[in-house]
């Protein structure tokens, strides 16, 4: 098995705060509704959203995955930390075991945030990952992230 691990850093006008409750704490809800064609729905099959939990979120129709499971491995309230693993869907194949997934949102000099994640991406055997599929993901949560934001920055009261 190997590990390939890159990371992902966004900039947010949104505080770190508000920020976490939206795409965090409540991102089960709150994605679904403002991102239907990527997020079709999220919903816990074992636990209660604490560390072990075991989340099912299922893709819209624009997706070419139909589902995956989450496994809660940490978070943190107060540090603004959340870690998960995919542990199961077809976003897999036969070449990826798990992808564990670290979330760290820290505030900018400017009142705003900066959302940094590391991805490790355990492999089968000693495949490699294609620059192509890592950028490709990369734009996919891109997008999703300027969603949430523009839902935010329209919604000023939500999440305070």
């Amino acid at each position: 098995m190997g590990v390939f691990t890159y990371e992902t850093e966004f900039s947010s006008a949104i505080p770190a705060p508000r920020l976490f409750k939206a795409f965090i704490l409540d991102g089960d809800n709150l994605i679904p509704k403002i991102a239907r064609q990527a997020i079709k729905s999220a919903e816990i099959v074992e636990g209660d959203g604490g560390v072990g939990t075991i989340k099912k979120i299922t893709f819209g129709e624009g997706s070419q995955y139909g589902y995956v499971k989450h496994k809660v491995d940490g978070i943190d309230k107060h540090n603004f930390t959340y870690s998960y693993s995919m542990i199961e869907g077809d976003a897999l194949s036969d070449k990826i075991e798990k992808i564990a997934y670290e979330t760290k949102l820290t505030a900018s000099p400017d009142g705003g945030s900066i959302i940094k994640t590391t991805s490790h991406c355990h492999t089968k055997g000693g495949v490699e990952i294609k620059e192509e599929h890592v950028k490709a993901g990369k734009e996919k949560a891109s997008g999703l992230f300027k969603l949430l934001e523009t839902y935010l920055v329209a919604n000023p009261n939500a999440y305070n």
